[in-house]
């Protein structure tokens, strides 16, 4: 019971990243519970009926992949987001994309994305190409309030999704689920879930794709 699989994604199709590949490692794994990295209003009733009647698909890649899974299986769509991504966030990523090799890393990244798909973003290749950028990143803004502000608002944003996965499962009973989350998170989430069962009432299997 309560086994949950750590699937690392983007946001945006991409070559090789796209829906119907995402839809296929989800069916493999056929999940009962499907947690994304999303807020309620991300996939609102109404675009939920616009899918359900019309056959009008999301123009966010993990929603429409879980709309693919729906015409295969019956799931629980369960968005683990109370809040999204703090301004100081945004504003720090605007401030280090203007470095000329930062974008040049990450035009690096997203064409292997595209190339290799899902593949390479839930490999080690990611997340170390995800860790010199934040290096990068870090070299840029220095040690500044910003930079400091904006790593810790990123720590919270992964923390409340993990916290509400953990109060899901205090009250909800399933044997397989995944979770989808973009790839910049990867590393890091993998090191929380780790420690996660260890201070928490209920224990959870968790599985981590890796290719």
């Amino acid at each position: 019971m309560y086994e949950i699989t750590y699937i690392s994604t983007t946001h945006k199709q991409n070559g090789q990243c796209n829906a119907d590949e995402l839809c296929k490692i989800v069916e493999q794994i056929h999940p009962e519970v499907i947690f994304l990295e999303a807020l309620r209003e991300t996939y609102s009733n109404y675009q939920e009926h616009l899918f359900s009647d019309f056959g009008i698909l999301h123009n966010k890649l993990e929603i429409e992949a879980i709309q693919k899974y729906q015409y295969k299986s019956t799931f629980k769509y369960v968005p683990v987001l109370d809040s999204g991504m703090s301004d100081v966030f945004n504003e720090k990523y605007e401030i280090a994309t203007q470095n000329i090799e930062l974008q040049r890393k990450i035009e690096n990244f997203n064409v292997l994305s595209a190339k290799y798909g899902f593949q390479f973003l839930n490999s080690d290749v990611s997340i170390q190409l995800q860790e010199d950028m934040r290096k990068l990143e870090n070299i840029i803004l220095s040690d500044t309030a910003l930079n400091k502000d904006a790593i810790n608002s990123i720590d919270l944003y992964e923390d409340e999704m993990l916290d509400n996965i953990y109060s899901y499962c205090k009250t909800n009973q399933f044997d397989k689920a995944v979770f989808m989350c973009g790839v910049a998170h990867r590393k890091s989430i993998i090191n929380k879930v780790e420690k996660l069962n260890k201070n928490k009432d209920i224990t959870l299997d968790w599985n981590v794709l890796r290719f």
